[in-house]
């Protein structure tokens, strides 16, 4: 798999649960729009890519 294929998994992860977070953050009294959310999910993209390439070098380390 490519990172650009990967990458579309993870933004659809994401966006599966963007739903929930945008009703956590409203019961805290912040309203986001997706213009808003953008950033946020850049940066969860960065995180998911980093977890991938580490449990990825963990399982080539451990076979």
């Amino acid at each position: 798999m490519d990172n650009q294929e990967r990458n579309m998994q993870f933004m659809q992860i994401a966006m599966k649960h963007i739903p929930e977070a945008k009703v956590l953050l409203e019961n805290k009294g912040i309203e986001l729009s997706m213009e808003d959310i953008q950033p946020m999910l850049t940066l969860l993209m960065n995180v998911m890519n980093e977890a991938y390439d580490l449990g990825k070098e963990d399982a080539k380390t451990n076979e």
